[in-house]
């Protein structure tokens, strides 16, 4: 068995330590990215996507980002990234064991 990422982690800290300003940021990251759901999703009512959550790890507030958002919408994946980096945000990768079927 391999070990495949699944998720991205945005992490509400800076590079320098410094804990990232508004306090909402990953609410609002989260609301902007609600509308890219999986195909045949109702959005009836305002929910996030389940591609981009607003999760507190650890007491510090984050964002995970499912990495099928990137063959679902590459600009949006971009975007998620481009935020990360342009504000200069820790980030780390979530690990689930890829399980191959066995061999016949």
């Amino acid at each position: 068995m391999s070990k495949a990422a699944n998720k991205m982690v945005i992490h509400g800290t800076t590079l320098a330590g410094q804990r990232f300003r508004p306090s909402d940021w990953a609410e609002r990251l989260s609301g902007v990215m609600s509308q890219f759901r999986p195909a045949g999703s109702r959005g009836d009512h305002l929910t996030y996507s389940p591609y981009v959550i607003p999760r507190v790890i650890d007491g510090v507030r984050c964002v995970v980002v499912d990495h099928r958002l990137r063959d679902l919408e590459p600009l949006a994946w971009q975007f998620v990234c481009d935020f990360a980096e342009d504000n200069e945000l820790k980030t780390s990768e979530t690990w689930q064991e890829d399980a191959k079927k066995p061999e016949p």
